[in-house]
């Protein structure tokens, strides 16, 4: 199990949600299996995004895509503030 993690600063939270809930990567046939959103206590303009995926290629693919797809384009991107922090986590247990 593979686990995309995105962290990125938001100019607003339901402007970004809904953006997310447009899906312009097609998660599901991304690879995606579940996802987890989370913002830091105290700090509502902060975004933690978890994707979990069975291969590690589907994750990479699917930064990729996050990378010059979504994030390079306004439109698909509304509330991104700054430059999203990723890793892929690979689970050990």
């Amino acid at each position: 199990m593979y686990t995309l993690q995105i962290e990125h600063s938001i100019t607003d939270f339901s402007t970004w949600r809904s953006a997310f809930d447009r899906d312009p990567v097609d998660r599901i046939a991304s690879g995606v299996l579940a996802h987890r959103i989370g913002r830091p206590v105290g700090d509502p303009h902060y975004i933690v995004v978890e994707l979990d995926f069975a291969d590690l290629d589907k994750a990479e693919q699917l930064l990729a895509n996050l990378r010059e797809h979504v994030w390079q384009s306004p439109a698909n991107a509304p509330a991104l503030a700054g430059a999203p922090t990723t890793r892929i986590i690979e689970a050990t247990s």
